[in-house]
């Protein structure tokens, strides 16, 4: 049984906004719907597409795949069918994987280039003869919609206006639609990717954090995620949290996407372990994914308003 208070929150524009508050009885976590908060976030960007439209500007995103990688082509059908629903314009460019360094650069300058694209994605992973780092710098920092230009991540790291990282993106705006306050909060990340635990470590400092990194080579793990207040997933292992490594009340978020071997997708946190001693918890899937490709379109869109000024 859960019993359920109505109650409102002032938002900075002075508007009320209703909540429910949910006083747990025993030890089960809120669920994050993050599928349910991307939907929202769709639809009000579908608005703000239209307006853009009405003022006869189209947003375009241009998104680049080299080779056929199975996962790569379920995550681009993905973004086509988003920008489907909201409005934006798509254009997909498939590479054969033999494409050298230079004929990759030279699709990317002429997409910089073109006053009609809004937005550039380049789909990773790409084949290992290939410098994906120089590839990100070379996309336009007005047009990288991915957050993943050298230009964005410093602006990111000064705490100035850029284009965020979608994964990290989207989870402060599950923490913002769930009144999560990072303020001063011990906060754990397992993971130092570029694509998610390095960004995402500079947005939570941004919101007053105080960050702890972890990863392969970092001795005493279990230490510092039983301390953690806020905890984040982000390697690519299966369960790899347990129930105990996590503090009594601790808000879990996961970012991790494996499939086991029944071919179901699983995260990076014993969910069902994990729920029963977690204040606030993600699903996988439901959870992070969809917030992801959610927070892409919000860029695409920014991006559009940014160089239609």
């Amino acid at each position: 049984m859960k019993k359920v208070k109505k109650y409102y929150i002032i938002c900075k524009n002075g508007e009320r906004r209703y909540r429910d508050k949910i006083y747990k009885i025993g030890k089960m976590a809120v669920i994050i719907d993050g599928k349910s908060l991307a939907k929202k976030t769709r639809e009000n960007l579908k608005i703000e597409c239209e307006k853009l439209k009405d003022k006869g500007i189209i947003p375009k995103l241009a998104v680049i795949m080299v080779g056929d990688d199975p996962a790569s082509k379920v995550y681009v059908r993905n973004k086509s069918k988003a920008c489907d629903e909201i409005g934006v314009k798509y254009e997909e460019y498939i590479l054969k994987d033999s494409i050298t360094q230079k004929e990759l650069i030279d699709l990317i300058h002429k997409l910089n280039e073109d006053k009609t694209v809004n937005g550039i994605l380049l789909q990773s992973p790409i084949p290992n003869h290939l410098d994906i780092d120089e590839a990100f710098r070379e996309i336009s920092s007005e047009k990288d919609v991915d957050g993943f230009n050298p230009v964005n991540i410093g602006k990111l790291l000064l705490n100035q206006d850029t284009f965020v990282s979608c994964t990290p993106y989207g989870i402060m705006k599950m923490f913002e639609e769930y009144n999560i306050d990072l303020e001063g909060k011990n906060l754990v990340i397992i993971g130092r990717s570029n694509i998610v635990g390095k960004p995402l470590m500079a947005c939570c400092l941004n919101n007053h954090a105080t960050v702890t990194v972890c990863h392969s080579r970092t001795k005493g793990l279990k230490e510092k995620t039983k301390n953690a207040d806020i905890l984040i997933a982000a390697i690519g292992k299966s369960k790899f949290v347990t129930a105990d490594m996590v503090k009594e009340g601790a808000v879990v978020i996961d970012v991790g996407i494996n499939r086991g071997e029944d071919k179901k997708l699983t995260g990076d946190v014993d969910f069902e372990e994990v729920k029963k001693k977690a204040s606030y918890i993600t699903p996988v899937p439901g959870g992070v994914g969809p917030m992801t490709i959610a927070m892409l379109m919000n860029n695409v869109i920014k991006a559009t308003i940014n160089q239609n000024k």
